[in-house]
C-alpha cells in the first residue's frame, strides 16, 4: 500500500468502528449472543449448534467479568476492521488501485447487511473474516503459486471451519484449483496432501465430538430446513440479498463484477478465481442457504466490481468517480436498517414505518431484537428477582432458574450477579450439555415464552406468578414471557437429560 491507500483504509476503519460503537451504545444483546457468551464458561471441542472457536473468543471477553455490550463486542469489532483491511489488500492484489479501494470499502460501509452481521457476537462475522483472509491467500497463491500462500490458505480454512460450518462452501470452491493445470501442477509440487492432512488433523477433535454426541449438527440442520429454509424460495433469498447489501451496491459493484469476471477470461488467474467463487455460489444456491450465507461471497465479488470501474471506465472518464461516490454516499441512508445507529425512539420514528409488521396483541413488530433488549432483559431480571425474593429462605437456598429458551437462560447467567439471582439452566441447544446433575431442588423458577403447559409434566405443582409483556416482539409467541414457580419435581436431572435428549432444538 502506498501512503494514500493507507489513508483511505485508515479512514474507513475509523468510520466502521465509530458506527459500531454508536450501535453498541443504543443496543442490548441479540438472543443468540447470550448463548455464545455462555460458551466461554464451558470450553469444549464442540457445541450443539456451531464449532468451538467462538467459545475461545467468549472466554477471553468473559475475563473482563462484564455484562457490557461494548466488552462482548470486542472481537466482532476487531474482525470487522480486519475485513476492511483485507478486502482492500485483496483489491490491490487483484490489480486495483486507490479508486477501486475507495469504492469497495465505501460499499461495505453502506451495506446494512454487513453492518448487522459484523456487529453482533456471532460466528457470522468470524466466518466472513476467515473467508476474506482465505480468499486473499487464494488470490496470492493463484498468482504466484507459492508455498507460503498455500499454507496460509490452509490455516484460514481450518479457522473458518472451526468457527462456522458454512466454510465448507469456500473449501468446496477450492477444488477448482485441481481443474486447471497451472494450479494443479503447483499443488502437486508443494505436496498439497500435507495441507489436507493438517486440515483433517485440526478439525478431527470437533468431528469426534460430533460423533460422540450423535451428530447434533445434523439434527439442527434438519430442524432448520423443516422450520425455515424449506419455506424460503430462492427468489426471496436473492431479493433479500440485494436489499441487504444495498441496492446501490448491487447495481454499481456486484453486477459489474460479474461482467468483469466474464470479460477477463483471458487472464488465467482471474479465470481460476472466478471458478472457485462460482462453485461456492452454486453449492450454496443448491442448499438454499439464507441470504446472509452469501455475504462472504459478496465480499469477494466487490473487489472485481470496483476494479471494473477503475480499469474500464474511470481511466477514460475520471469525473465519473464523483457522481458515483455521491450516489453511494446517499445509499448510507440504509445503514440504520441494519444496525442501531439511531436511538430506539428515533428508529421507531424514522426507520420502523418502512418495515412495519403487524402482530396481533403487539404494538410494534421490531425486526431485530437487539434494538429493545436492553430494557427487555432489565425488566425480566427485575421480575425474576421479585419472584425469587418472595420465596421462603429455605426454598431460596437450592433454587435454580429454568430458562426454556437458551437466550433466557443465557440472560440470567450474564446478569444474575447484578440482580442477586440463582444460576439458570436449560435443555435448549448447547445448554443441554451443561444441565445440572443429581437431584432437582424442591423449588424451580421457570421462565418461558408462551408454551402452554410445558412444565407441568415434570412437577407436582406449577404456578404461573408473573407475565412480562413485550410490545416489540415480531411474533406472537414472544409477546409474553411467563414466570412460574415449580414445586416437587417428579424426576431428577439425570432423568431430565434422557427426556430432552431428542428435544434440544425445539
Amino acid at each position: 500500500m502506498n501512503r494514500q491507500t493507507k489513508f483511505i483504509v485508515l479512514f474507513f476503519c475509523i468510520i466502521k468502528l465509530i458506527l459500531h460503537l454508536i450501535a453498541d451504545s443504543h443496543s442490548g444483546f441479540q438472543g443468540d449472543e447470550l448463548l455464545h457468551i455462555e460458551t466461554g464458561k464451558h470450553l469444549a471441542f464442540g457445541y450443539m449448534e456451531f464449532p468451538p472457536l467462538i467459545a475461545a473468543f467468549a472466554f477471553i471477553q468473559n475475563l473482563f467479568h462484564s455484562n457490557s455490550v461494548f466488552i462482548h463486542h470486542i472481537f466482532p469489532h476487531i474482525a470487522a476492521i480486519l475485513i476492511i483491511i483485507y478486502v482492500a489488500k485483496t483489491t490491490l492484489e487483484l490489480g486495483g488501485k486507490n479508486k477501486a479501494v475507495f469504492l469497495v470499502l465505501l460499499a461495505i460501509i453502506i451495506a446494512p447487511g454487513f453492518g448487522r452481521s459484523e456487529q453482533l457476537f456471532q460466528p457470522v462475522v468470524f466466518s466472513q473474516l476467515f473467508w476474506v483472509l482465505g480468499f486473499y491467500q487464494l488470490v496470492k497463491f493463484t498468482k504466484h503459486l507459492d508455498k507460503k500462500s498455500l499454507w496460509y490458505l490452509t490455516l484460514f480454512c481450518i479457522l473458518g471451519f472451526l468457527v462456522k460450518y458454512d466454510s465448507i462452501f469456500f473449501i468446496f470452491g477450492l477444488s477448482a484449483l485441481l481443474v486447471y493445470q497451472r494450479t494443479r501442477t503447483a499443488l502437486i509440487k508443494h505436496k498439497f496432501w500435507l495441507n489436507i492432512l493438517l486440515f483433517l488433523i485440526c478439525i478431527a477433535p470437533n468431528i469426534i465430538w460430533q460423533f460422540l454426541n450423535d451428530f447434533p449438527l445434523l439434527q439442527m440442520t434438519d430442524r432448520l430446513y423443516e422450520t425455515q429454509l424449506d419455506k424460503i424460495s430462492r427468489f426471496e433469498n436473492f431479493t433479500s440479498l440485494l436489499i441487504a447489501i444495498n441496492p446501490i451496491v448491487s447495481l454499481l459493484l456486484v453486477i459489474p463484477a460479474l461482467f468483469y469476471l466474464f470479460k477477463s477470461k483471458d487472464q488465467i488467474f482471474v479465470r481460476i478465481i472466478s471458478t472457485t467463487i462460482g462453485m461456492s455460489f452454486l453449492l450454496l444456491l443448491f442448499k438454499n442457504g439464507k441470504a446472509y450465507y452469501f455475504f462472504p461471497i459478496i465480499l469477494t465479488l466487490l473487489s472485481f466490481g470496483a476494479i471494473f470501474w477503475e480499469q474500464i471506465v474511470l481511466h477514460k472518464r475520471k469525473w465519473i468517480i464523483y457522481p458515483m461516490s455521491f450516489l453511494m454516499i446517499l445509499g448510507a441512508v440504509l445503514i440504520p436498517f441494519g444496525m442501531p445507529v439511531y436511538s430506539f425512539n428515533r428508529y421507531l420514528e424514522k426507520v420502523y414505518p418502512h418495515e412495519i409488521k403487524q402482530i396481533e396483541g403487539g404494538k410494534f413488530g421490531i425486526k431485530y431484537d437487539e434494538y429493545y433488549t436492553k430494557e427487555k432483559w432489565k425488566t425480566t431480571m427485575l421480575t425474576l428477582k421479585m419472584v425469587y425474593d418472595s420465596l421462603p429462605d429455605n426454598e431460596k437456598k437450592n433454587c435454580l432458574i429454568w430458562g426454556k429458551h437458551y437466550a433466557q437462560a443465557g440472560a440470567v447467567n450474564l446478569f444474575r450477579a447484578t440482580y442477586n439471582l440463582p444460576k439458570a439452566f436449560s435443555y435448549h441447544g448447547s445448554f443441554y450439555s451443561w444441565a445440572p446433575k443429581g437431584k432437582m431442588p424442591n423449588t424451580i423458577i421457570a421462565l418461558s415464552y408462551q408454551v402452554g403447559d410445558f412444565f407441568k409434566p415434570y412437577f407436582e405443582k406449577v404456578t404461573l406468578v408473573k407475565s412480562i409483556y413485550n410490545p416489540y416482539a415480531d411474533n406472537e409467541e414472544e409477546l409474553y414471557q411467563r414466570v412460574y414457580i415449580c414445586e416437587s419435581p417428579k424426576q431428577d436431572f439425570g432423568k431430565m437429560n434422557v427426556l430432552f435428549e431428542k428435544r434440544i432444538f425445539e
